[in-house]
């Protein structure tokens, strides 16, 4: 394993994670457009993205046996050209049936990181936590580049464009990756650069049982949060800046969106080192019971004060994730990771694509999202609480063998 290829590893799957996040919301912002556009409901054209969620999670699985049987990087070259294709079926589109084929794509092939690039990415880190903490970040920077970007293209040029451009930088990475591989850029490590600690068999068990279900509130909160985020600025901000009944751009609620997880891209380099020096346990816990009052304190603001409340609440969703992701890999052995990650993803991403079918539900029986507050703040305090079972105590370093001399 040379530095090269370390270093070429990290790089790629902090696109790789950028474009993921990005690419599973760039429709969020699109929708608002398509409402004046097409003359359909929200709740009718946000359904539409529902298959893509499901998938996202579900499809997580066999990426993860894919990665784990046959290869890795290749399983992310994939990942790269399927998202640049998909991204062209959604903007060559001509009605509801093409949008709903291609965000059902987006997410299949979105649903390969996860379980796929973050094992990759452990295995050939010095510092797993600290080297998650970064990739955090440009998973969170992705959420917030999708909201500005959408929103910029389809006020610009058209709402086509903002998919068919990331779509064409996102297939060029593919082949840039796919050509370090071939020149031999890219090597897949066979064991862990630093390894793990050894771990008993019944915490291993019980680790997995209180990370099945927190996993899965802290999924539904960070996916309704995302598609439900654009609406929320739409809905409470707009008279308060506008004043006279007028309408906030596209690209103006896609800049809050993105200023909101901007500011909390940086709270996984925070966890990252949380992660790497604390108790993982405790990071892990408080991450998710501070969440509560935020919430509790956005669903009462209907001013600029949101977008700071909207910060801290999807920082503190992701400040929690690299001591969770360390916790995994920690309690999984090597060879099964990938499939063991990819089993995480279903129930984040899959089953808590329930929180996106919240959405268009909740706003089509209360005409607004205020009640999502409260659901959220549930979930927050169910997990934090849950996660007090996690074992607590250091586990003792595997002890490698020095060359001899």
């Amino acid at each position: 394993m040379t530095r090269l290829s370390t270093n070429l590893t990290l790089a790629y799957s902090c696109l790789a994670h950028a474009y993921t996040h990005m690419f599973i919301l760039l429709y969020a912002t699109v929708v608002l457009v398509l409402e004046r556009e097409w003359g359909l409901t929200f709740s009718e054209l946000q359904w539409l993205s529902v298959p893509g969620f499901v998938m996202f999670g579900v499809a997580a699985l066999p990426a993860g046996w894919l990665g784990d049987k046959w290869s890795s990087p290749g399983m992310m070259a994939v990942m790269f050209i399927g998202l640049g294709v998909a991204s062209f079926v959604v903007g060559l589109a001509e009605g509801t049936t093409g949008i709903l084929v291609g965000l059902t794509l987006i997410g299949t092939f979105a649903a390969i990181y996860h379980p796929v690039g973050i094992p990759w990415l452990m295995k050939n880190a010095e510092n797993p936590s600290r080297s998650l903490g970064l990739n955090g970040v440009f998973g969170s920077g992705g959420t917030a580049i999708a909201a500005i970007t959408a929103g910029a293209l389809a006020d610009y040029w058209t709402w086509r464009a903002a998919f068919m451009v990331p779509g064409t930088i996102s297939f060029i990475t593919g082949v840039a990756f796919l050509w370090s591989m071939k020149v031999g850029h890219i090597v897949e490590a066979e064991q862990d650069r630093k390894p793990q600690p050894q771990s008993s068999a019944g915490d291993m068990k019980r680790a997995f049982m209180v990370l099945a279900f927190t996993v899965v509130c802290t999924g539904m909160i960070f996916q309704s949060t995302s598609v439900s985020l654009p609406k929320i600025f739409d809905e409470r901000l707009t008279s308060w800046l506008t004043g006279d009944g007028g309408e906030i751009s596209a690209i103006g609620i896609g800049g809050f969106v993105s200023i909101a997880y901007a500011c909390a891209a940086f709270a996984q380099i925070i966890g990252g080192e949380l992660a790497e020096r604390y108790n993982l346990k405790w990071v892990y816990l408080l991450s998710q019971l501070v969440q509560v009052p935020i919430l509790l304190l956005a669903w009462a603001s209907h001013s600029p004060v949101l977008i700071v409340l909207a910060a801290l609440m999807v920082s503190m969703n992701v400040l929690g994730q690299p001591a969770e992701n360390t916790l995994l890999g920690r309690y999984t052995p090597l060879a099964w990771r990938a499939r063991v990650f990819g089993a995480k993803f279903v129930l984040t991403l899959g089953i808590s694509s329930l929180g996106v079918m919240m959405v268009p539900v909740l706003h089509k029986m209360n005409g607004n999202l205020d009640f999502l507050f409260f659901i959220m703040a549930g979930f927050a305090g169910t997990a934090g609480l849950i996660a007090m079972l996690l074992p607590s105590h250091k586990q003792s370093p595997v002890q490698v063998a020095e060359p001899a001399e």
